[in-house]
């Protein structure tokens, strides 16, 4: 990029559109804070935040940010994921949870892995009453996806295939599940695939009017959309190969040019972002531009528009010391949609062993607030953005 392009960006990008937030402590008590989830718990419209925590599954009422237990000790090993969304329209998320977090064992289900609904209570600040659906070993990470209007599934994601030792073997079971009415009888599944290995993470996105299942494993970044009645491959059959990822996002660059962001490989040191350059308007013929090869044990990631531009950051958060000594949470701002040239602004560093991140608007001022938590750390904060816009 030549210096006079990158000084004519620097004019129109001042420092005063840079995204700007103020931190506030929530839980100075988080044992490991596995996995985080945004979405209306109590019904009174506004998000609160849902935590997976070691031991325990909580949720955290908007306002006073008061903590209720919702599940504890529900399987011998440690809780590991949770998804929350309000499928049914009656503006409370349903919620499911994946435990006995054990990613040496990949053969015996009753020593590995487990997926369950939580019912609530008619009080949500009282315990809710787990149910135990069919799952893999190794499960790790779940979504609710929009299959088709009045339709949702959750997706659940293993770690590995069943009996795959470091990554090799068979690939890991890809699974959706069908909330029936009665979340107590059995519930209807689907495999939907079982080609990739280590597979980490995985976004759920609107691609113009339909949601898209993003998988990111060992070998690359795969695709599923639903049509026809299934979950079907989106686009080429790897949206990225040759690139291990352990986390992957997808936003906008703005001009509807999407933007996948991964940070690879598995609990990996390098922040890439991936932007299709002009006349080729898809991810699988995109550039691939390294944002950062600084992390250690990447492990969180989002893509949001902070400041009303038109286009998304990059937010990554590490939970290991780097060389600096180190640990935290990064934003990365482009100067352009192409992501050309770039600029790096810390969110925390030092104070948030990043296990994992989420955004949401918590206080309902149109502003993106980054919600994230701490493994060695043992907290929970939320970053309030502060950006005059």
């Amino acid at each position: 990029m030549s210096d006079l392009f990158l000084g004519l960006s620097l004019l129109f990008y001042t420092p005063q559109s840079y995204p700007s937030f103020e931190q506030q402590l929530i839980d100075d008590q988080v044992s490991i804070g596995y996995g985080l989830a945004i979405g209306d718990v109590d019904g009174d419209g506004k998000p609160d935040i849902l935590l997976a925590d070691k031991k325990q599954f909580v949720w955290y009422r908007n306002g006073d940010w008061k903590k209720f237990v919702m599940v504890e000790n529900l399987t011998e090993h440690d809780n590991v994921c949770i998804a929350a969304r309000d499928i049914d329209g009656d503006g409370k998320v349903e919620v499911a949870v994946g435990a006995q977090w054990n990613p040496g064992e990949t053969v015996d289900t009753a020593k590995s892995g487990s997926v369950h609904y939580l019912i609530r209570p008619a009080d949500p600040t009282e315990r809710w009453t787990p149910v135990k659906l069919h799952h893999e070993p190794t499960v790790h990470r779940m979504r609710w996806a929009k299959a088709e209007e009045g339709r949702y599934h959750l997706i659940v994601l293993p770690l590995h295939g069943r009996g795959n030792q470091h990554g090799e073997g068979k690939g890991a079971t890809v699974i959706a599940y069908e909330k029936p009415d009665n979340p107590r009888q059995p519930w209807r599944h689907w495999v939907i695939d079982e080609s990739m290995h280590l597979t980490h993470n995985l976004d759920v996105h609107d691609d113009g009017g339909n949601e898209c299942i993003y998988i990111a494993g060992k070998e690359g970044v795969k695709a599923f959309s639903y049509s026809r009645g299934k979950w079907r491959v989106h686009g080429n059959r790897w949206l990225i190969k040759g690139h291990g990822f352990s986390e992957v996002r997808v936003g906008s660059a703005g001009n509807n040019t999407p933007l996948l962001a991964g940070i690879g490989p598995l609990h990996g040191n390098i922040l890439t972002a991936y932007v299709p350059r002009a006349g080729i308007p898809k991810i699988n013929r995109a550039e691939q531009v390294i944002l950062d090869e600084t992390l250690n044990e990447g492990h969180a990631l989002a893509v949001a528009d902070f400041n009303g531009l038109g286009r998304d950051q990059v937010v990554a958060g590490w939970r290991n010391p780097n060389e600096s000594g180190h640990v935290g949470i990064k934003l990365y701002i482009p100067f352009n949609a192409l992501w050309e040239a770039w600029t790096t602004r810390a969110v925390d560093i030092g104070d948030m062993a990043c296990e994992d991140l989420v955004v949401a608007d918590l206080n309902g001022d149109g502003k993106l607030d980054i919600i994230a938590a701490g493994r060695d750390t043992h907290n929970l904060k939320i970053y309030w953005n502060t950006t005059e816009q």
